[in-house]
């Protein structure tokens, strides 16, 4: 038998975790480490282990059944759990229609007071306790009769096993089970990083997950749950009012949704209505609409039931975000970066409040995952401003002449080949400066200011430009003249000649960022750097093979093959060369492939404004000679340069006894290290 010291330990701990547990699973505010958490939890498990007659069904080590279940047994509800009428007009009229058959049953004119609630879009669940202690939890079912899905519920955290303070014999709490979004998606992210199946929506999730035999399946699946009413009880009167019962079940701490409002009159129904319907897309779940209860118990039992739906309720729903309809035809759409999206061309259907005719598909892997074909029965999915997508097919409505989806491997856009690198979801398109459909993307980064740096030449001008077809590529950026620029609107002769002045400094650049501006797939500005450094000269970047590009740092398979992909292409070549026939220049080298340079090995982190030179220049002259320049200070950090109202950086490396150099050290060290490159190469 365990001594009282540790049937104490084992109390004491229950009591901590299950409060660690209610201010992370609903509070959403830990109050340890996970690491505190994980070590009370071990010694608990321990001590149950030794002693098994203090493994207690509360005990939080219970969450997760050992067995599979053979099935689920039947539970007869002691009080039916009866569904409630729905209302689908707008929010003016549902709600005055509600309040005037309160009002008429009533038989007054008074206005009524209501408690406001959301209408979860989950599973609905009834909670037994007794004296404080979960022992049973059934589904709906018909009503009358649900299913017995104890285990399953038990792993979900932040539904107490003990409740707190609770004096009630008997204490039968409803709710619905959920799957908030953020699960739902990091889920769904995790079973596709896996090749698993995915999940069709929030609410098939929480089903799903509750009806699994197996407890430890149920586990995996992250649920939460709200409380919103009360089924049987005894040995407790409840307060008289029902928004007065929620706070009390939150109280015993059980999760009870904040959104909610008690309010008076048909207006202030319509209002809730609104409000919610605002801020329906924020919601961190899923509702299909809201609910207005009458406040008051004593006149819920004077309203009573009609068809077995209670007078005192309605729910009043917003727009389905779900609907069927026939999957036509699958195309693809290419994006300003090259990703190749298929997308659903439907059958019109009225969907989350609008008419919805084209629907994402994601990508490849997700249509053989759903088993989506051309010709198929589909669920489409539109949640406010969401983009509609396709969410499952219904089998048993398959036509016999309906035919799989077959990603192209040739550009629809450009007729540029198609590549799906590994480890990557989505297909790309090769024609990065040929293909139209990237043309602005491609435009906007070849001017960006760590590119080309082509200062004016912003979003809207670009789409001025493409748009009326005045430029097709790259190169046509340096035929633009000033009077072609000045007739466009809201472009003065000024900011025209500005403009050309731009794109004629601009043409003077580097090596390393003419390679960046290009938009090579994985080459960013590092990488330009370090292929500039080792090759001197972009002939020999464009003629490359994989065997010589993996012999420059930090190129890896990946960027290496994205590298010879897009100058196999004839029509970036020939974009590349047309830049330089119209002046894009830099200076060359041999390049460094057989050379150490100075200051290989070596980590620099800069920090506060240097006096003669910006951070850039610094970077730029420290990188060339071999340098690593690094954003945080680190014990491997060999050096940090720090100028006028150097911060947290300097404070770092005075911590970590890192060397700390002014401009003038930092001045010397490269005329030094560039007289002894010159001295070597000489």
């Amino acid at each position: 038998m365990a001594n009282q010291e540790a049937m104490r330990r084992a109390a004491r701990l229950r009591r901590e975790i299950a409060e660690y547990d209610d201010w992370y699973y609903v509070k959403d505010a830990p109050r340890i480490p996970d690491a505190e958490y994980d070590k009370l939890f071990r010694e608990l498990q321990d001590l149950e282990a030794n002693y098994p007659e203090l493994r207690t069904p509360d005990s939080p080590t219970q969450r997760v059944a050992g067995r599979v279940l053979d099935g689920f047994a039947p539970v007869r509800h002691a009080v039916p759990m009866l569904s409630i009428r729905t209302e689908t007009d707008t929010a003016a009229s549902g709600a005055f229609s509600f309040d005037a058959r309160v009002k008429n049953t009533l038989e007054t004119v008074d206005e009524i007071e209501y408690n406001c609630e959301l209408k979860f879009d989950g599973l609905a669940i009834n909670l037994r306790y007794e004296r404080g202690v979960l022992v049973q939890a059934a589904t709906r079912g018909d009503g009358e009769t649900g299913e017995d899905v104890t285990q399953n519920i038990r792993t979900i955290r932040c539904i107490p096993l003990h409740l707190k303070d609770c004096k009630a014999e008997i204490l039968e709490v409803r709710g619905e089970v959920y799957m908030s979004r953020r699960d739902f998606n990091r889920y769904n992210e995790k079973q596709r990083a896996q090749g698993l199946p995915t999940l069709v929506n929030p609410r098939n999730g929480a089903a799903g997950t509750i009806r699994q035999l197996d407890p430890k399946l149920s586990a995996q699946r992250p649920l939460s749950f709200f409380a919103y009413g009360l089924g049987e009880v005894r040995g407790w009167e409840p307060p008289a009012t029902h928004s007065a019962i929620l706070d009390a079940l939150q109280s015993f701490g059980l999760p009870v949704c904040d959104e909610r409002a008690v309010v008076r009159g048909a207006q202030a129904l319509a209002d809730f209505h609104q409000r919610v319907a605002a801020k329906r897309d924020a919601l961190p779940f899923d509702i299909d609409g809201v609910v207005y209860k009458v406040n008051s118990r004593a006149l819920q039992k004077q309203l009573g039931f009609v068809s077995r739906e209670p007078r005192w309720a309605v729910a009043h729903k917003y727009p389905a975000e779900e609907q069927l309809t026939v999957l036509r035809d699958i195309e693809i759409q290419v994006g300003r970066t090259g990703k190749l999206t298929p997308v659903a061309k439907l059958v019109p259907v009225f969907v989350g409040g609008t008419t919805v005719s084209n629907a994402t598909l994601h990508n490849e892997d997700e249509i053989r995952r759903k088993d989506v074909h051309i010709g198929d029965t589909v669920i489409v999915r539109r949640a406010g401003d969401v983009i509609p997508e396709v969410v499952g097919v219904v089998l048993a409505r398959r036509p016999a002449d309906a035919r799989p989806f077959v990603m192209p491997t040739a550009c629809p856009v450009c007729g540029s080949h198609v590549v799906r690198e590994e480890g990557e979801a989505d297909a790309r398109c090769t024609g990065g400066l040929y293909c139209p459909a990237q043309r602005k993307q491609a435009l906007l980064h070849f001017a960006s200011r760590r590119a080309m740096d082509i200062e004016g030449l912003g979003d809207k001008l670009v789409d001025q430009l493409v748009d009326e077809g005045i430029i097709h590529s790259l190169p046509d950026l340096y035929r633009l003249d000033v009077a072609t620029l000045a007739a466009l609107e809201r472009m003065a002769e000024k900011s025209a000649q500005n403009l050309v002045g731009a794109l004629e400094k601009s043409k003077h650049t580097t090596l390393n960022r003419f390679l960046f501006a290009l938009g090579i797939r994985h080459v960013g500005e590092t990488t330009a750097k370090d292929l500039a450094r080792h090759f001197g000269k972009l002939e020999a970047i464009m003629d490359a093979g994989i065997e010589q590009l993996l012999q420059v740092p930090d190129v890896g398979p990946v960027v290496a093959q994205s590298i010879v992909d897009f100058f196999a292409e004839a029509h970036n070549k020939e974009v590349v060369n047309e830049l330089r026939k119209l002046g894009a220049r830099w200076e060359e080298h041999e390049g460094t492939a057989d050379q150490v340079l100075p200051l290989t090995g070596k980590t620099f982190v800069l920090t506060g404004t240097l006096p003669t030179m910006s951070r850039d220049e610094a970077k730029a002259k420290l990188e060339a000679l071999g340098a690593k320049v690094a954003g945080s200070v680190s014990k491997k950090t060999s050096c940090v340069v720090a100028g006028a109202e150097a911060g947290s950086k300097l404070d770092r490396a005075r911590e970590l006894n890192v060397p700390v150099w002014d401009e003038a050290a930092l001045l010397g060290l490269l005329h030094d290290s560039e007289s002894n490159r010159k001295n070597a190469s000489g």
